[in-house]
């Protein structure tokens, strides 16, 4: 598995690995330990000669099983430096790294435990510039941090541009995977590594709703799956007829506007990071349904602009508005 073969990247120096008035570039690798960082980045290095030529830091924050072989590193111009403590990685430290290396680019191996948020506001020697951030996990045991480690693993796919899951079999959850991402970073690129190294292409799961139906049912349960799926996959749904449980809602700044949002309260993380995802609505007598009103909603869809959306998303037409009462539990989720 390589860099180069996940997305493109913009390597800023010369061939010859000298300076250029253009940023020289941080690639940072986040994810727990042992879930694949330090063999990221030596195939990175060592077999897809990435960035030949250059002068390459490698930032190392932990130790893990895996070992950098710093020999054969050296002979493709990279330098492991270690990091000891959270507190030795400072932005001192990185710019006493940065006056004794001058790289050309620079590999972050961060550790999983501390906050990402460290790195990402920290200043950085001037040129540096973080360009991709990569999350790795370990498939094989990803539901037990999600479990017990929620937050800080929800932390990690924040900035992340590619999150790699390594060590998928053929009975990993991939759709449940992909939605846990998704719903705490939506423009994350997903990659499923085998056991084997190869890339699975394949990370589509059945519906848990049958999209054949002339009314498709979603659930309480669903909604999380539909609200992902609708805007991912507009295309499925134009002009199918959905109906569901929504809260409406509809502040007094909508005046008599015949438009609504009807949508649910999801839990994307923990209780801190609950939010309201709903869905632009079409509807005649919209002026009628109190904000914050329960209703089984009965609309079709059509993916088309909208103000709201900064573009195209999918909008609902309301074929039918039934007011009614809360449900037992209120919060959806996405798994």
């Amino acid at each position: 598995m390589f860099l180069s073969k996940l997305f493109p990247l913009l390597i800023p120096q010369n061939c010859k690995g000298e300076h250029t008035a253009m940023d020289i570039p941080v690639y940072l690798f986040t994810g727990f330990m042992d879930s694949g960082k330090t063999s990221l980045v030596t195939q990175t290095l060592l077999e897809n000669d990435f960035g030949v030529g250059a002068r390459t830091l490698i930032i190392a924050c932990e130790d893990g099983d895996e070992e950098y072989d710093e020999e054969k590193l050296a002979q493709k111009k990279a330098t492991v430096i270690g990091v000891d403590s959270e507190e030795e990685f400072n932005a001192a430290f990185l710019r006493d790294c940065d006056a004794a290396m001058k790289p050309d680019q620079v590999f972050i191996e961060y550790n999983g435990t501390w906050e990402a948020a460290k790195i990402l506001e920290m200043p950085l020697p001037a040129d540096w510039q973080i360009v991709q951030v990569l999350t790795t996990v370990d498939a094989s045991t990803y539901e037990m941090y999600l479990n017990n480690m929620r937050t800080m693993m929800m932390e990690q796919f924040f900035a992340s541009d590619v999150v790699i899951f390594n060590r998928c079999t053929d009975e990993t959850p991939k759709g449940k995977f992909r939605r846990t991402v998704k719903a705490y970073n939506r423009k994350a690129q997903i990659v499923y590594e085998r056991e084997d190294g190869t890339i699975d292409q394949n990370d589509m799961e059945e519906l848990p709703y049958d999209m054949n139906q002339d009314v498709i049912e979603i659930t309480d349960a669903d909604y999380g799956i539909f609200y992902l799926d609708v805007q991912e996959n507009p295309k499925n749904y134009e002009g199918k007829t959905i109906r569901f449980l929504a809260l409406v809602y509809r502040p007094d700044k909508f005046g008599k506007k015949p438009m609504m949002v009807p949508g649910r309260f999801a839990m994307t993380c923990c209780v801190e990071d609950i939010q309201f995802i709903g869905l632009k609505c079409k509807y005649e007598k919209a002026a009628e349904i109190p904000h914050k009103a329960w209703i089984n909603l009965t609309a079709e869809i059509h993916n088309e602009f909208a103000k709201e959306y900064r573009g195209k998303g999918p909008v609902l037409y309301a074929k039918k508005v039934e007011q009614t009462t809360a449900p037992e539990e209120e919060l959806v989720y996405f798994t």
